[in-house]
């Protein structure tokens, strides 16, 4: 799929544009699965995250990392203040996205994920590899930019504005309250509408649906008319 069928196709790059700068200095790819997978083999180079998803170890792994935290888990990582980062999994970008987010709130924007992840990769017919990058030296400079996060403050303002959307990505379990995840309680915001995160990934491909397609579902969940739908083939629900 070509990443113009994107609103934000910059920030999504495919398989052939990785295999073709893999080797650039400037360029660190980042593999977000766990050491197992990234032992069974990986984009050439790529250096792997640990812990896939950047969270605090001081918080019991609920948050963030803090800034000198996160400093030191990406000058590890071989990401310096000008390199381009490039993020992947096995997961349907879940864990890539999430390192992409944590980049952008700390102010590293150069950072794009690669569409398809490894099922892209392979597809290309992309080199496997089963070694370590060699650690290169550099410096980041953590910028953290809270206006990327709400607080819970900010959610509960937002359950009082009848014009507010609040989406539960969550899974089904999470949000009927079947499955706690570890959590003290259970369930949802009230007044949230629910999908899955993974009903905009392609379940084929693993890329991200085109943008005509994630608009025509937005639309069909959040729009008033969606209640007169008869038959919604999603995966997930819409709870008034």
């Amino acid at each position: 799929m070509a990443t113009e069928e994107y609103t934000r196709s910059e920030l999504l790059v495919d398989a052939a544009w990785v295999d073709a700068h893999k080797d650039d200095p400037n360029v660190v790819i980042v593999d977000c699965e766990v050491d197992a997978a990234f032992a069974r083999g990986h984009i050439p180079g790529a250096v792997l995250v640990p812990d896939n998803y950047e969270k605090n170890p001081d918080t019991g792994r609920l948050h963030l990392m803090d800034p000198s935290q996160f400093k030191n888990m990406c000058e590890d990582l071989g990401i310096g203040d000008d390199t381009l980062v490039i993020t992947y999994d096995h997961s349907r970008s879940l864990t890539a996205a999430r390192l992409w987010w944590a980049l952008n709130t700390y102010g590293h924007t150069n950072t794009k994920i690669l569409n398809g992840g490894w099922r892209a990769w392979i597809s290309h017919g992309g080199v496997v590899d089963f070694g370590r990058a060699e650690q290169r030296k550099v410096t980041f400079t953590p910028k953290r930019d809270d206006s990327k996060l709400a607080t819970a403050d900010d959610l509960k303002r937002a359950c009082q504005v009848g014009d507010s959307i609040i989406w539960d990505v969550r899974s089904d379990g999470e949000w009927d309250g079947s499955n706690s995840r570890g959590n003290k309680r259970v369930g949802h915001v009230p007044g949230a509408i629910h999908l899955e995160w993974f009903n905009l990934v392609d379940s084929v491909t693993n890329e991200f649906k085109p943008q005509s397609e994630i608009l025509r579902i937005c639309l069909l969940y959040t729009s008033d008319a969606a209640d007169d739908t008869p038959c919604v083939d999603l995966g997930g629900r819409r709870y008034s």
